[in-house]
């Protein structure tokens, strides 16, 4: 072989795989941990129908990456969330050697964190044909799957990571969770319990947290607290235990625990994750005993770190409304009517998050007719298979009544799994779907839809006061906050113009003010007989699977109105952006 000896092993692997193999097993019987070697004998075997063997050195190959100097570098820009760091150096390996599943893994986890769980899906399963036997990277499918809402596909995955790690509670963990979000959360409970009364789960400071979660769920929050404080006992500089806390929006924190946060900004062993968490929940604690501008100033803190890692431009979303109202006119409209899936079972709240729309989906799913899930990924999901950026609005409208008619079939088929009660109408809640208006009215033309508006700057405060896991890049910034807002008012105003009717809208003002009749109203508005239970929606006890879970488990209240008004001269950016649209609220400018 020649001194660079891999191009001419690659070159035999495609015509002699037992010579590949025999001069790859000369360069390991040299260095063990030469990771290329092992991955082309790994193929070389492959070939040779010995995939045992084949296995083994896959799995050699990977532990040897540790070893790497760039993959190292791109670790470490993992561990820190410098996701701009990360990914060049992960794209610029794979280029040079595309199969190499440890920077496959690694590309993929960087998609997962922003949110493009269908990348990090694709690249998993590249990863897994490459390394049947690569635990970490199915785990990671499993986990993409599970937050696109490929809930059967989640749960197989699991299953074969059974029979590879049976012993591995993480897997435990991620099983509950995804029964949780398919609402079997008494199965979620006891596995969650079953892996914490065991050694060594129990000092595992993340279960305790996801435990808590569902147990918020549930309406046990005196439970969920507990297992948030274990968890921060467990690991003080846990950030997201501590917003975990905060997020409750009903739970207090003591001087003791405000002290305790500001030592984990301080602690050696926080990451990027734990400090903007912990800015956030002493934003909150702060707020929470009268000090709104110390608040003011950790939200600035903590929204500045996560909009490092989590860009967002204004001009795309105005890009892509614009898209959308050039597509939709009432001509293309008017050619497609009586398309789509006939079935009038889906109500979809949407708008702003932060604008009211657990209030809506718990006064509905109060109805005996109508079940509340969640925010469901199924529409979002569909125009990701459209096409990207405008392209969606493109594809679709190539599609004819059959296409149309199949995708809101899909619609229904992909979301049965989260109708329980049997009942004929649920709630799908992802705010976000306000953008994809004139999709649900093709492909499913007797859907009902809602749009939950609240305030401009109540609802626009209260986003950059919140957290959001993940899909909400605009949240960050005051200024990004008020052009979506303003983005979102126009759009709906333009169909509010071409499919006059089609949306039913909630003020939210409007609904603190009447209650009893903003209510009729919505009921009318759905085809639906007025329920007195609609009034007692606090006496509701599903599962409530939002941050505003605890506020909707209490009577209509004025608490979240006008705060706002304490730290009214540093929202100038927001106020700028939102520009008519503030001024005019609740009427809407022209556009």
């Amino acid at each position: 072989m020649t001194p660079a000896p891999y191009p001419a092993i690659r070159k035999a692997l495609q015509s002699d795989p037992g010579a590949a193999l025999q001069a790859c097993e000369g360069l390991l019987a040299r260095d063990a941990d030469d990771a290329e070697a092992h991955r082309l004998a790994a193929r070389a075997l492959r070939m040779l129908g010995e995939n045992d063997r084949a296995a083994r050195h896959e799995l050699a190959a990977i532990d040897a990456a540790v070893h790497d100097p760039e993959l190292r570098r791109a670790a470490l820009a993992l561990l820190d969330n410098r996701l701009d760091l990360a990914a060049p150096l992960l794209k610029a390996r794979l280029r040079q050697n595309p199969f190499d599943v440890a920077a496959i893994r690694m590309l993929a986890e960087v998609a997962g964190r922003i949110g493009r769980n269908g990348d990090a899906e694709s690249l998993l399963r590249r990863a897994l044909e490459l390394a049947p036997l690569f635990v970490a990277a199915r785990t990671n499918l499993a986990t993409a799957l599970h937050r696109q809402n490929k809930t059967a596909d989640a749960l197989a995955e699991l299953e074969e990571l059974g029979r590879l790690d049976p012993a591995n509670p993480g897997h435990a963990n991620l099983r509950a969770a995804i029964l949780g979000r398919v609402g079997e959360f008494d199965e979620a409970l006891a596995l969650y319990e079953q892996v914490l009364g065991a050694e060594p789960a129990s000092l595992q400071p993340k279960i305790w947290m996801s435990y808590g979660h569902a147990l918020k769920t549930v309406g046990r929050q005196a439970d969920a607290i507990a297992a948030y404080r274990r968890a921060t006992t467990l690991r003080p500089a846990f950030g997201e235990a501590w917003w975990s806390i905060a997020n409750l929006k009903t739970a207090k924190f003591s001087a003791g625990d405000i002290a305790a946060m500001e030592r984990g900004l301080e602690d050696a062993a926080a990451n990027a994750e734990d400090r903007f968490h912990l800015q956030f929940a002493l934003a909150k604690a702060f707020e929470d005993g009268g000090n709104p501008r110390t608040a003011f100033t950790h939200y600035e803190a903590a929204n500045a770190q996560r909009r490092e890692v989590l860009p967002y431009a204004a001009e795309a979303t105005t890009r892509a409304v614009d898209q959308v109202i050039a597509r939709f006119t009432l001509p293309f409209l008017a050619g497609r009517a009586g398309m789509g899936c006939p079935a009038a079972d889906p109500v979809f709240i949407l708008g702003m998050p932060r604008a009211g729309s657990t209030l809506i989906e718990q006064i509905l799913s109060s109805h005996s007719l109508v079940e509340g899930t969640m925010e469901l990924p199924e529409i979002p999901a569909i125009v990701a298979d459209l096409g990207t950026d405008g392209d969606w609005l493109e594809a679709l409208a190539a599609l004819n009544a059959d296409r149309l008619r199949a995708l809101g079939e899909r619609y229904l088929d992909r979301t049965r799994i989260q109708r329980r009660e049997g009942k004929p109408m649920f709630i799908d809640k992802l705010p976000n779907n306000w953008l994809y208006i004139g999709l649900i009215h093709l492909i499913l033309p007797n859907a009902r839809i809602i749009d939950a508006r609240r305030h401009p700057l109540d609802c626009g405060y209260s986003n950059f006061r919140q957290h959001f896991a993940r899909g909400q890049a605009f949240s960050y910034d005051l200024a990004d906050i008020g052009h979506y807002y303003a983005d979102y008012v126009r759009l709906m105003a333009h169909f509010d113009t071409v499919l006059p009717g089609r949306v039913h809208r909630v003020i939210h003002e409007g609904l603190l003010d009447e209650p009893e009749a903003e209510t009729r109203a919505l009921l009318d508005a759905l085809g639906l007989p007025f329920e007195e239970a609609c009034l007692r929606f606090h006496e509701n006890t599903r599962a409530v699977r939002t941050a505003s879970s605890e506020q909707v488990r209490r009577p209509i209240n004025r608490d979240g109105e006008g705060q706002w008004q304490a730290v009214a001269d540093r929202l100038g950016p927001l106020r700028d952006a939102l520009g008519a649209v503030l001024t005019r609220y609740p009427q809407v400018p022209e556009f």
